[in-house]
C-alpha cells in the first residue's frame, strides 16, 4: 500500500488467475487451454509474416480479422468488435454499455472477473444465486437491472442453457442490454450469435484462446448490433487503439479459414470428456453437466481441497474454488488430451484407493 495509490486502488480486489505452473513437467489441467496447439495452417502464417513489417503498427480497426469473422458468422463487419482476448472485449463493454442507474445483474457463481470489472468501473451490482441444482434461473433476472452478463455455458460451473432459453428471456428483458459471454460454446453448448440479428440489445463475446487453441496470443471478439459495437469502439479508441499486433490478425484470420481443423479439434474434446464423465461417475463422482471443455464434480466421501493437493503430488494440476463456499468441495478438471485424462484418471484411482 502507498500513498501514492489513487483512490479506486485501494478498494480492488483484483482477478485471480489459473496457476500457470514453472515446472513443465506437470500434466496441467487448471486453466482450460485446448490440449491441441494451432491449426498448422496457423503456425505457418505466423511465421511467414513474422518479418520486418513488424517495425510497422497493426491496423487499429482490424478490418481483415472483423470480416474474416463477419463472413463465417453470416453478419455483417459493422456487427463485429476484435480485442486483446475476450477479456477486454468484456471490460470496453462494461465501460460502455452497463453503466446505468441500475445495479447490473450477473449469477453469483460465474466467472469471478464479473464483479473485479465492477469494482474498477464503480459499477453497482447485484448477484443472482443459482438455483439448487447451479442452473442460471433467467426468470430471476425479470427485475430493474442495469445490464444482465452471464457466460454460457456458466463457468465454472460448465452448464449450458439453450438457445431457446435464451430467446424466451430475451423476449421479456428487452430495456437493458443483455451479454451472453460464450468462451467455452463450441464444446458442446449451442450458440446465441444468431439472435443478434433480432434483437438490438444483445451483446455475444468470444475467445480465441480455448477452442481455436490461441490463449497464447490473445485475441477475443464481440459480436451485436452495430451500435453496440459503436459503443465498445469509442470506449477502445479512447483506451488503445492498437488492441490486436499483426501476428495476431493473421493468426485469427487463418484459424477461421481452417474450419475443419476447428470442428476436429473440438469433436475429440467432447469424446474424451464424454468418456472422462463416465469413468469420474464410476469412482463415486457427481459430475453436473457440461457444455464446455471441462468438467465441475464433487467426490461422495473426499473433499475437493485434498483431491487437488494429493493430485498436485501426483504431478497434475486441477483447479478449486473457495468461494462460495457452495462450491468448495468441487474440483475442475480441463479436458485434456486421452493421454493425460488417462494419467489424471489412474492418479485418481490411486488417491481414492488410499
Amino acid at each position: 500500500m502507498s500513498k501514492f495509490w489513487s483512490k479506486v486502488v485501494h478498494g480492488l480486489t483484483p482477478y485471480i488467475p489459473g496457476e500457470q505452473p514453472k515446472i513443465h513437467s506437470l500434466v496441467k489441467l487448471n486453466t482450460n487451454e485446448n490440449p491441441y496447439g494451432p491449426s498448422p495452417k496457423v503456425i505457418a502464417a505466423i511465421k511467414q509474416f513474422a518479418d520486418d513489417t513488424l517495425k510497422l503498427y497493426p491496423d487499429p480497426n482490424s478490418e481483415a480479422l472483423k470480416k474474416s469473422i463477419a463472413d463465417y458468422f453470416k453478419v455483417k463487419a459493422n456487427n463485429v468488435f476484435v480485442g486483446n482476448g475476450s477479456d477486454e472485449v468484456l471490460a470496453m463493454a462494461f465501460q460502455a454499455l452497463l453503466k446505468h442507474n441500475a445495479p447490473i445483474l450477473f449469477p453469483d457463481i460465474t466467472y469471478s472477473f464479473y464483479p473485479v470489472y465492477c469494482k474498477l468501473y464503480d459499477i453497482d451490482f447485484k448477484v443472482i444465486p443459482v438455483n439448487s441444482s447451479f442452473e442460471i434461473a433467467l426468470n430471476d433476472y425479470l427485475i430493474p437491472n442495469g445490464g444482465i452478463v452471464f457466460p454460457n455455458p456458466n463457468a465454472p460451473t460448465g452448464i449450458p442453457l439453450t438457445s431457446n432459453q435464451i430467446e424466451t428471456f430475451l423476449k421479456k428483458n428487452n430495456d437493458s442490454v443483455v451479454i451472453v459471454d460464450e468462451a467455452y460454446v463450441d464444446f458442446g453448448t449451442e450458440s446465441v450469435i444468431h439472435l443478434t440479428e433480432k434483437y438490438n440489445n444483445l451483446l455475444v463475446t468470444h475467445s480465441f484462446s480455448k477452442s481455436r487453441s490461441l490463449a497464447g496470443l490473445r485475441l477475443g471478439y464481440a459480436i451485436g448490433h452495430r451500435d453496440l459495437i459503436e459503443a465498445l469502439m469509442r470506449v477502445k479508441d479512447s483506451f488503445n487503439s492498437y488492441p490486436i499486433d499483426r501476428l495476431g490478425l493473421i493468426a485469427g484470420i487463418e484459424s477461421f479459414k481452417d474450419d475443419s481443423y476447428f470442428k476436429n479439434t473440438c469433436q475429440k474434446v467432447i469424446h474424451t470428456k464424454i468418456n472422462f464423465v463416465e469413468k469420474l461417475t464410476g469412482l463415486n463422482f457427481s459430475v453436473l453437466p457440461s457444455g464446455a471443455n471441462f468438467v465441475f464434480a464433487k467426490h461422495a466421501a473426499v473433499e475437493g481441497k485434498i483431491i487437488v493437493s494429493k493430485l498436485r503430488d501426483q504431478g497434475i494440476v486441477v483447479r478449486r474454488f473457495d468461494n462460495p463456499i457452495r462450491i468448495s468441495s468441487y474440483v475442475r478438471f480441463t479436458i485434456g488430451s486421452d493421454e493425460e485424462m488417462d494419467s489424471l484418471f489412474k492418479a485418481l484411482k490411486l488417491i481414492l484407493s488410499a
